[in-house]
């Protein structure tokens, strides 16, 4: 009885590990190969595990729901990465990271549909400022994210090592691929497992782990070990090793790589090409977006009143740009419309209704830099619209500041809600003084008569005064 239940168990396991493998299809293994990946890897049983997941009702289900909820943009995206030489499998990627949400947000403050930490956006030249943060927006990013991969390729000379440092960086790969270097020399020539160089190269491994050592060190071993014989695999980078807490890669990244070929070819499954699905097998045939430059300082909602569409709509395709406003500051800016409303854009152009900008006007007290705090605009970018040579300032001078209008309001909300907060009150006790409660809370005398509604300095033992 214990025999047969033993081989009841073994069944369902190798059952279970050749769900792919008995039903794969030649475009599966082109996924793989665009990947750099040998086609035995369609084998491998996490892969299995992670494409079975997937293959559930609630999360096929999903994967529709993303495909057509960004139906009008992957193609763009799609075009991008062909254009850049990125294979096509990398459009899952993306799916991967944000499933498809333009401003994702991860808790590491990642954010986009490439999930761009800043500092590397800044290296890609992504900019972010008061007014956009291009990580969120479609085309821009892409072309970053294929610079980005171009640049991994370049470095790794494998897709599937680009795809993965993208995810957890370039130390850890190659930190990776050097200790699989060793293990590998050392199983095939066992009689240099404690040679000085072998022991010296672990040593060095294990002190920056620790980060005893910089990544300088570690760079050296890799570019010696990187010249053997010896090439490590996707399956040897993934293996999991007993008894070791550091793996060659993280547990994230092998999911990583997996769950990417995973979406890929869940692309060619049957639920795909049901009739009401069967639009998504054609994105990427036509056009359906353009890019175009409009004026600084023009509000999407104005152009979208020129161009036919809801401000909704414009702005579900330009969610990089902050406040709605494009950037004044620059003589054009680019921005992402249906590639159906191009020609009406063409037409319509120059004709589109100017943003009607917030002006302050100076009163006795003001300073550039609290004006600058007050509506929440930089220093410089005050003094760079208007013109200014210096921070002097006059009173009743007109001053534009470069947000809409209709954000004032929202502004003095903001600063009366924290002015609530700042808010307390005081008794007047036996001795106290006007000028002695003013010193004692570092407020202005003329402030807190004024903050009190006091017509002169008289105080009563009890009276209630408010501390702003």
């Amino acid at each position: 009885m214990k025999k047969f239940i033993i081989l009841i168990m073994i069944f369902s396991i190798y059952s279970h590990a050749s769900l792919i493998g008995s039903n794969f299809s030649q475009r599966d293994i082109q996924i793989l190969e665009d990947l750099d990946i040998k086609s035995s890897f369609i084998t491998d049983y996490k892969l299995q595990e992670v494409y079975e997941q997937f293959q559930n009702r609630r999360n096929s289900h999903r994967y529709v729901e993303n495909l057509n909820e960004a139906s009008l943009f992957v193609p763009r995206v799609k075009d991008i990465l062909r254009q850049e030489g990125i294979p096509d499998v990398f459009i899952y990627m993306a799916m991967a990271e944000s499933n498809f949400s333009i401003d994702a947000r991860s808790s590491a403050r990642a954010t986009g549909l490439w999930q761009f930490m800043s500092a590397t956006a800044k290296r890609y030249g992504l900019r972010n400022d008061m007014y956009v943060d291009e990580r969120m927006d479609l085309v821009k990013s892409t072309f970053s994210a294929s610079q980005y991969l171009n640049a991994l390729h370049k470095r790794f000379g494998k897709w599937y090592l680009a795809a993965i440092s993208y995810n957890c960086g370039e130390g850890r790969v190659i930190e990776a691929i050097t200790r699989a270097t060793l293990d590998l020399y050392v199983q095939k020539h066992p009689e240099e497992k404690n040679s000085k160089i072998i022991q010296d190269y672990r040593k060095t491994i294990k002190a920056y782990q620790q980060r005893k050592v910089s990544f300088s060190k570690l760079g050296k071993i890799y570019s010696t070990v990187s010249k053997w014989d010896i090439k490590p695999d996707v399956e040897d980078l993934l293996i999991v090793q007993k008894g070791l807490e550091r793996q060659y890669l993280p547990k994230e990244s092998r999911r990583y790589i997996r769950k990417i070929i995973s979406l890929a070819m869940m692309n060619s499954q049957n639920f795909i090409k049901y009739d009401e699905n069967s639009h998504l097998l054609n994105m990427g045939i036509s056009q359906t977006i353009a890019t175009v430059p409009v004026k600084g300082g023009l509000h999407l909602k104005n152009v979208a009143k020129s161009i036919g569409m809801t401000y909704i709509d414009l702005l579900n395709l330009n969610k990089h740009i902050k406040q709605s406003i494009i950037p004044p500051t620059d003589k054009y800016y680019t921005i992402n419309i249906p590639y159906s409303r191009l020609s009406r854009f063409n037409e319509n152009r120059n004709d589109i209704e100017d943003t009607k900008f917030a002006i302050h006007i100076v009163k006795r007290g003001d300073t550039l830099s609290g004006i600058s705090r007050k509506y929440k605009v930089p220093t410089s970018l005050i003094k760079n619209y208007n013109n200014f040579k210096s921070s002097r300032l006059s009173i009743k001078q007109k001053i534009v500041l470069p947000i809409p209008s209709d954000m004032i309001g929202k502004i003095k909300f903001v600063e009366e809600k924290s002015s609530r907060k700042r808010l307390k009150k005081y008794t007047v006790r036996s001795g106290d003084s006007l000028y002695s409660i003013a010193r004692k809370h570092k407020i202005g005398v003329k402030k807190l008569m004024k903050d009190n509604k006091m017509k002169n300095s008289f105080l009563k033992i009890g009276d209630r005064l408010v501390l702003r």
